[in-house]
């Protein structure tokens, strides 16, 4: 097999900034640019090489952000382009690059294109969207939106209808428009030619739509609406022009945001031969833990589960492909949530988290406010959530005689808003993140004991032990390139695997279990002189006799062959 080549993002650490919840810089009770420049240097201390913005564009926020009406301008709420200009030289100062979100599946209908487009079927604008006749007095198909209901709207002043598969405020462009694709790598090149370092992909793999746009079964699709609407016909078509257009221009970076990716189509896209995208986000593991038609309802999972999607992705990547690795987005719950323990082992467990996250192969991920522990937020009724795929859930539901606290637990385990709240930076008003009187969304009233400022003083915080993974994983770059191993595929409870390459053999050893736990490592690496480089507990480690382990629950620990 090829060696692995190497290259500075697949090195870095990446750090994923939602603006709107991460500082407000002018009192107003939104975050916004001038308040991640005041926050540069924190990250620059955590260990942070490359942070990614969520959407900074112009925009009337259906979606808070990922509706764009401009996308060479700053949303008027987060500041202006001075603001941003001095942002970029401010990262690239502490030698941190910047990646922007790239959302170009859709606009805004408030984007001057659509709005040059609804004004005749003759616009040149027209044809950048997609644009149907009715079928039998209704929609041309029954795609469904993402966001809830038909992913159709009617037009009623030329009587046809517009595609959108999220708000019905966020049109689908048409890809099949070559001055359409021309005129985004104009705008991609803006933002390139001002020194941005890269961009995060959103919902890439759906630009291209099939040309008969047939009605699906979408119950039968595996994947769902991501099955049917992803990977088109001219998808790699489309992504080859850009690279050749745009991405192969510039050193820069290229994540796709991996909507309908599976490890048998992944490489198709990130090979190092496609010259299409450098590597993805994909979504196996945060789907778990959801009912597969309804991804509010929780449903358990297992731990065998989540090791064979690991695996299984880095064996599908291999050596050619790169993948990021993550636990929290903006689109998901808090991880500790998630997959840890926010109560009794909530220290144990997030710590346990991080060390998977720097010890798997691809370049880990962190979302702002995971590195001190940020959990879900309950909120007492529907008017505090945000999120217009929430509260679009809740009005179906309610629509069809759900009980309100019902779907309010459902919300409070699987909204997207668990992962907006403010960043809490300090026990103080609103944990630090906003003088205002009020945030534009509700702060975690836990921030008096979860913030930042306590973090920085504890040794033993959940912020610290991420600095020194972040630090290991800078000097051992076996953590980074190494192959991988899952010792214990089908084990419940130990999550345990080798990372190695020709300088190093590293074992990681996780107790997924609230217990102690004895177990024996398998075959001939039982008897080996395993030293511990980095453990989650202060305590001595239970030294193990004949061959045994004991670990303490949500132990994690990082052992190298001496």
């Amino acid at each position: 097999m090829d060696q692995i080549k190497k290259e500075w993002w697949k090195e870095g650490v990446l750090y994923q900034i939602y603006p709107r919840s991460f500082k407000d810089g002018n009192g107003d009770g939104v975050g916004d640019l001038k308040g991640i420049l005041e926050k540069l240097d924190y990250l620059q201390d955590l260990g942070i090489t490359m942070i990614w913005l969520s959407p900074i564009y112009q925009s009337p926020n259906d979606d808070n952000g990922y509706d764009i009406s401009d996308y060479e301008a700053i949303m008027e709420e987060f500041g202006t382009m001075k603001d941003f200009d001095l942002l970029l030289i401010g990262t690239h100062v502490r030698e941190m690059k910047l990646i922007m979100d790239l959302v170009v599946n859709h606009t805004s209908d408030q984007h001057r294109w659509f709005q040059e487009a609804l004004k005749s079927k003759d616009s040149p604008y027209r044809d950048y969207y997609i644009w149907k006749s009715p079928i039998d007095g209704g929609p041309p198909n029954n795609w469904k939106s993402y966001f809830g209901g038909s992913a159709w709207e009617y037009e009623k002043s030329s009587g046809e209808y517009y595609l959108h598969l999220f708000s019905k405020k966020q049109p689908d462009l048409n890809w099949e428009n070559e001055k359409l694709r021309q005129d985004i790598y104009k705008m991609m090149r803006f933002w390139l030619d001002k020194g941005v370092d890269g961009f995060r992909m959103d919902v890439i793999p759906l630009i291209s739509k099939q040309p008969e746009f047939p009605s699906y079964k979408f119950e039968e699709i595996p994947g769902g609406l991501s099955g049917a609407y992803s990977f088109g016909p001219r998808m790699h078509e489309y992504l080859q022009e850009m690279n050749k257009e745009v991405l192969s221009k510039y050193d820069m970076v290229s994540v796709g945001e991996g909507v309908g990716v599976v490890p048998e189509n992944a490489l198709s896209m990130v090979g190092e031969d496609r010259n299409e995208l450098n590597m993805v986000f994909h979504f196996d593991h945060m789907h778990m833990g959801r009912d597969d038609q309804d991804k509010f309802v929780t449903v358990e999972w297992e731990l065998p589960e989540f090791k064979k999607i690991f695996r299984e992705w880095d064996q599908a990547l291999g050596n050619s492909g790169w993948g990021a690795i993550y636990l929290g987005n903006h689109d998901s719950p808090r991880m500790i949530s998630k997959y840890g323990h926010s109560e009794g082992f909530k220290l144990a467990s997030a710590k346990l988290l991080a060390t998977l996250l720097f010890t798997m192969r691809g370049t880990p991920c962190i979302y702002n406010g995971d590195e001190i522990g940020m959990t879900n937020l309950k909120f007492s009724d529907i008017n505090s959530y945000k999120d217009i795929e929430s509260l679009n859930y809740y009005q179906e539901k309610i629509e069809e005689g759900e009980e309100p606290q019902e779907i309010l637990e459902r919300l409070y385990h699987q909204s997207r808003d668990n992962a907006r709240t403010p960043m809490q930076w300090s026990p103080f008003k609103h944990g630090g993140f906003s003088d205002a009187a009020e945030t534009w969304i509700k702060v975690n009233p836990n921030f008096s004991r979860i913030n930042v400022e306590q973090s920085q003083k504890d040794q033993r915080s959940i912020l610290q032990y991420y600095k020194k993974l972040i630090e290991l994983r800078k000097t051992l770059p076996t953590l980074v390139y190494g192959g991988y191993e899952d010792i214990y595929p089908q084990d419940k409870e130990i999550h345990a695997f080798i990372r190695h390459d020709d300088d190093y053999k590293l074992l990681v050893v996780l107790n997924f279990a609230d217990r102690i736990l004895r177990f024996h490592l398998p075959g001939p690496i039982k008897e080996y002189p395993w030293k511990p480089i980095m453990r989650n507990y202060f305590e001595p480690l239970i030294q193990p006799s004949l061959g045994e382990w004991v670990l303490k629950p949500y132990e994690a620990g990082i052992y190298v062959l001496d």
